[in-house]
């Protein structure tokens, strides 16, 4: 397995900050499901979200695995963004 690369996927959900637990739930399944599809590496981490938007931490190989996923789970994708290197309160202490 190549080595996989972090990538923000911010996806346009009109109302999605509105939706209850239950749906977030089964939105939750649809990606899974999704991820279980792609050939290559994929991990979905978390998504964070928002009135309108969904903004989604992935693990993966490339770019196309986060499209083949967009196609298979039926969730639109506005940008993708790879994250070359993160940093929190930690790192000042280095």
């Amino acid at each position: 397995m190549a080595q996989l690369k972090r990538f923000l996927v911010e996806r346009d959900i009109p109302g999605v900050g509105g939706m209850s637990i239950v749906e977030l739930c089964g939105a939750a399944r649809t990606s899974n499901q999704a991820v279980d599809k792609v050939d290559c590496g994929l991990q979905w981490q978390h998504s964070y979200v928002a009135a309108n938007k969904t903004f989604c931490i992935y693990l993966a190989e490339n770019e196309e695995a986060i499209e083949r996923h967009s196609e298979l789970s039926g969730f639109p994708i506005t940008r993708i963004i790879e994250i070359p290197q993160v940093i929190d309160p930690i790192t000042a202490n280095n």
